[in-house]
């Protein structure tokens, strides 16, 4: 049995982690920590747990951490993984971290866009994108994982087949993309708070949200070129799942020719979707439907569906995932999984519960 630590295990993300560990084959939970509920039974915090565990939640102490942990998952806010990952990889521990420190490669646009500094460049440097789909054979040797945003993940995976066949116009990309409130998080903060979402709908960090570069970095290394995009967040009044919708102009057929390519067909985009994904357990390719956020509620489900607008000359790509789970929670377990050489849907063959 691989041991498991949750550093940070009583938000919403800790939660989801501890849902699917508690039911994975190969892993024993041994601990879990919280600042906020230490002594505390997990199953007082989180009563859906009765019965289910005796784990108390315990203060971070980072010995007692590395000599009962095979794993550790980070579930901190960002700007404060860098300790706990230095002390667990000294230890020959392996490390997931859920939070954004390890997430850019460079260092002055997490300045830039986080407002604090970056986590040193050693580590920086050792961590692997968390991302299976495009990054599985690295992750099967990596020690560090940073564990990929939720709409990083639902965008760059509707996205990648289309850049990595050159078929689209890489300056063309706008993602307009909608989450539930658990994405904010557990903590207490007006915007989340039932009376200022219930029957809203709003945008948010326009042109300045933390994972438009995140987003840009991997699309850039999928396409061989530096990529520049519009990204636009809303918030919608429902708990959990995030719906994107991206759009991209068709590539000029030759350069100098002012008119798309007009071998692209709707069947070949499908075919260079299933090709893409040929094998991935979790990416689900939908031809004659639209994807919808319950589908993939409480899942590590991707569900993808790209069409082509023949009228505009452009692909629209809709996807959805839950972003506790494929979006945080499940996707590190996912990794994991690699990391040790295991099944990757052990622990993670999850059925959505499709209705609230």
């Amino acid at each position: 049995m691989i041991k498991v630590g949750i550093v940070g295990a009583t938000g919403y993300t800790g939660l989801e982690l501890i849902r699917i560990l508690l039911n994975h084959p190969h892993v024993e939970l041994t601990v879990v920590t919280s600042r906020s509920y230490q002594g505390k039974k997990l199953s007082s915090v989180f009563p859906n747990l009765l019965g289910l565990t005796d784990l108390v939640c315990t203060e971070l102490d980072l010995n007692t951490i590395s000599t009962s942990c095979d794993v550790v998952f980070i579930a901190l806010p960002h700007g404060h993984a860098d300790k706990v990952a230095s002390a667990m990889l000294e230890a020959g521990k392996r490390v997931v971290d859920l939070g954004a420190d390890f997430r850019l490669k460079d260092m002055e646009a997490y300045r830039q866009w986080y407002q604090e500094e970056s986590a040193h460049e050693g580590l920086l440097q050792q961590a692997v994108y968390g991302l299976p789909e495009l990054y599985r054979e690295k992750l099967r040797k990596a020690k560090l994982v940073a564990n990929p945003g939720c709409y990083p993940t639902c965008a760059t995976l509707a996205l990648a087949p289309l850049l990595a066949a050159r078929i689209v116009d890489p300056t063309s990309i706008i993602i307009d993309a909608k989450s539930g409130v658990s994405g904010a998080g557990r903590s207490l903060a007006l915007g989340s708070h039932y009376a200022e979402v219930n029957e809203s709908f709003k945008a948010y960090k326009v042109a300045n949200h933390r994972h438009t570069p995140e987003i840009e970095q991997v699309l850039s290394e999928v396409a061989d070129e530096p990529i520049i995009l519009s990204f636009t967040p809303h918030l919608v009044p429902m708990t959990r799942g995030i719906l994107a919708t991206s759009y991209v102009s068709l590539a000029k057929a030759e350069v100098g020719r002012e008119q798309p390519n007009s071998e692209v067909t709707q069947a070949k985009i499908n075919e260079l979707y299933q090709n893409f994904y040929q094998g991935e357990q979790f990416v689900k390719l939908l031809t004659d439907q639209l994807p919808q956020t319950n589908w993939v509620a409480g899942t590590n489900n991707c569900h993808i569906a790209a069409t082509l607008d023949k009228r505009t000359n452009r692909i629209v790509v809709v996807s959805a995932i839950d972003n506790l789970v494929k979006g945080a929670a499940g996707q590190a377990v996912q990794n994991m999984n690699i990391m040790f050489g295991l099944a990757e849907i052990a622990g993670l063959s999850l059925i959505s519960r499709y209705l609230g």
